[in-house]
């Protein structure tokens, strides 16, 4: 028994953008013709005109806009406001689509098998979690190599079990989270070092709040990508760190989780 649903947003309270309202403005941009539309849709030119006004009249920007007379003799067209309602529409329905996805893969309704929906909402405690894409998986006997391509143009690999990725469904080209906790990042004053860690982002330090025995250090490297390191305030002393210090931020592939 698989789980579905459709995709409704809504402005005080009141349905806005339906899916039967979505085809109609689809088929709007498509024939710059509200009858023509509601032919394609299919519906009736009067449910469709009512379909219209209601967003129109909800919507504190038009949406959609109807040009009387002319060379052409008029027509119906979405505004820009209308287009970019449209493109935020289908962006809020694939992640809705992954979403669903999920639920079918971890839940079986025939059987009752329900609790593991609690992990969807779970809250975590690591403070890293960066969103990119899978640009590569490797196979291995047991654990495999997932590579992913941050939004900043870096990529990091995690090591996880052939399992997490079957169980994941990950493929290449997915949108994926890297969750790290911030103890397991090191910091490098020193680019030239050689490590058996497979992960090193080179960054500027962005800010740095000590207390009495740790102190929390935030590393951008690039685009909005930030990472968070704890290391001992001696640490700090030592390496002589502070705003605007470059550094690598250096993490295990093991000490990578991800997350859909």
């Amino acid at each position: 028994m698989p789980i579905s649903s459709n995709l409704t947003l809504e402005i005080l309270n009141q349905p806005f953008l339906l899916e039967k309202r979505i085809e109609l403005l689809m088929a709007i941009k498509k024939t710059g013709s509200i009858n023509k539309a509601a032919k394609e849709v299919p519906m009736s030119y009067k449910g469709a005109w009512e379909a219209i006004e209601a967003m129109n009249n909800l919507s504190t920007t038009p949406i959609v806009l109807r040009e009387t007379g002319g060379a052409g003799g008029g027509g119906t067209t979405l505004t820009k406001y209308g287009e970019n309602l449209l493109e935020t529409y289908f962006l809020l329905k694939e992640e809705q689509k992954k979403f669903i996805e999920n639920l079918n893969r971890i839940t079986d309704l025939n059987t009752g098998t329900l609790k593991t929906i609690r992990r969807l909402s779970m809250q975590i405690s690591a403070r890293n979690q960066i969103i990119g894409v899978v640009d590569n998986i490797s196979l291995g006997a047991v654990n495999a190599e997932i590579e992913i391509k941050l939004k900043s143009g870096n990529s990091i690999v995690s090591i996880i079990t052939n399992s997490s990725v079957e169980n994941l469904g990950l493929k290449i080209g997915d949108e994926v989270v890297a969750v790290i906790k911030s103890s397991n990042v090191l910091l490098s004053t020193q680019s030239d070092l050689k490590l058996s860690a497979r992960n090193s982002l080179k960054g500027t330090i962005e800010d740095i709040s000590l207390g009495a025995v740790n102190a929390e250090v935030v590393i951008n490297i690039g685009d909005k990508d930030k990472i968070v390191a704890v290391v001992t305030a001696n640490s700090i002393s030592n390496m002589k760190l502070e705003v605007g210090t470059k550094v690598d931020a250096i993490i295990k592939a093991s000490d990578i989780m991800i997350g859909r």
